[in-house]
């Protein structure tokens, strides 16, 4: 999804001096209510938050859904305003910071729905380059390379003469992601970009985000429901717990600490922190003996898991059945019923015997 070209350079004249990066200080987001008798009271979703991303990085906010997630990051861009404390970009108070600035400061892509009527991919992603182009809108050379720079960013620069109003749901939020990027902005907040694209597509476009973070000094924050993804690739993360606390740290902090378990584990579902992935939790019918190599022994683990089996120890008495891998998809299966099967398929239907 990357591609190899000449970026476009960064207009540092009017950032030089600044602190950079985004924080929070004794941050509370939520909505303010009205009663019927018109008395105003304020509804806390999370509170007390000190938070930091910084430049160069890219961080990740996890949690379940109805966590605050959503509330957070639209307060951080200034579409809900804050009901305790501050927002801080580049060092400027979000409050105080006015919206031509902020614009040149801070790139949104929002899971809201983006109606582009007549545009093009190009146009559409041109948009970005406004708060750069002054009160005719026109762009110039510079502002066509860094729009043409955006969309072969994201893997869209063949998208560039389609009409925006025929993408798939997965091209659209390639192009606004481009639409963010160029704005060349300081700090960029995405909700969600990967929601519709396929598996691929959404490991490219985190690394290209954590990538361009580091390789433009941005400061890039993604809400995300790719738990495992996002755990590998973030430099940081911000997670909301169950109980609406925030963890903050490296991914490999939190994994240790057991906040990711204690957030997201369930009763059918368990977080295991050695090789960062969930599994199935059931409890276990029988333990199997396994012979297998190293590199079909995790597989097999998998498959037995499913049927409610645990891989039991050399030598382990519990283990009166026994698996034994013979060679391409070829096993043998001592026990009850035993058998010789030929794919993993029909070993996950034999073992559902045992």
């Amino acid at each position: 999804m990357t591609d190899t070209m000449t970026e476009p350079a960064t207009d540092t004249a009017d950032r030089q001096d600044r602190p950079e990066g985004l924080a929070t200080e004794g941050l509370a987001v939520g909505y303010r209510t009205r009663s019927a008798r018109g008395r105003g009271a304020n509804r806390a979703v999370l509170s007390g938050l000190d938070l930091e991303a910084r430049a160069g990085e890219l961080t990740v906010l996890l949690g379940p859904n109805g966590a605050g997630k959503s509330t957070l990051l639209r307060t951080l861009c200034g579409l809900l305003p804050s009901l305790e404390g501050r927002v801080r970009i580049g060092g400027a108070d979000l409050a105080r910071t006015s919206p031509t600035a902020l614009a040149r400061r801070l790139a949104v892509v929002l899971t809201d729905r983006v109606d582009p009527g007549l545009l093009s991919v190009r146009e559409l992603a041109g948009l970005g380059r406004h708060p750069h182009t002054g009160f005719t809108g026109r762009l110039t050379d510079a502002d066509h390379a860094v729009v043409e720079w955006s969309l072969k960013a994201v893997g869209a620069g063949h998208l560039a003469d389609r009409p925006a109003a025929e993408l798939s749901d997965g091209e659209r939020q390639r192009v606004l992601t481009a639409r963010a990027l160029a704005q060349e902005p300081e700090v960029v907040l995405l909700d969600e970009p990967t929601a519709f694209l396929d598996v691929p597509s959404r490991v490219a476009l985190t690394v290209l985000l954590r990538d361009l973070a580091r390789d433009k000094g941005l400061t890039v924050v993604v809400s995300t429901h790719d738990l495992e993804l996002a755990l590998r690739v973030a430099d940081a993360v911000w997670l909301v717990d169950r109980d609406r606390h925030v963890h903050a740290g490296a991914p490999e902090d939190l994994i240790r600490s057991g906040a990711v378990a204690d957030a997201f584990d369930a009763d059918h579902l368990a977080f295991d922190p050695v090789s960062g992935t969930f599994g199935l939790r059931r409890t276990a019918r029988a333990a199997v003996a396994v012979d297998a190599p190293a590199d079909v022994l995790p597989l097999l683990e998998r498959a037995l898991a499913r049927e409610g089996l645990t891989v039991a120890g050399p030598g382990d008495p519990t283990a009166d059945r026994q698996v034994t891998w013979n060679g391409g998809d070829r096993f043998t299966l001592t026990g009850p019923g035993g058998a010789v099967v030929h794919s993993f398929h029909e070993l996950t239907r034999a073992v559902r015997t045992w």
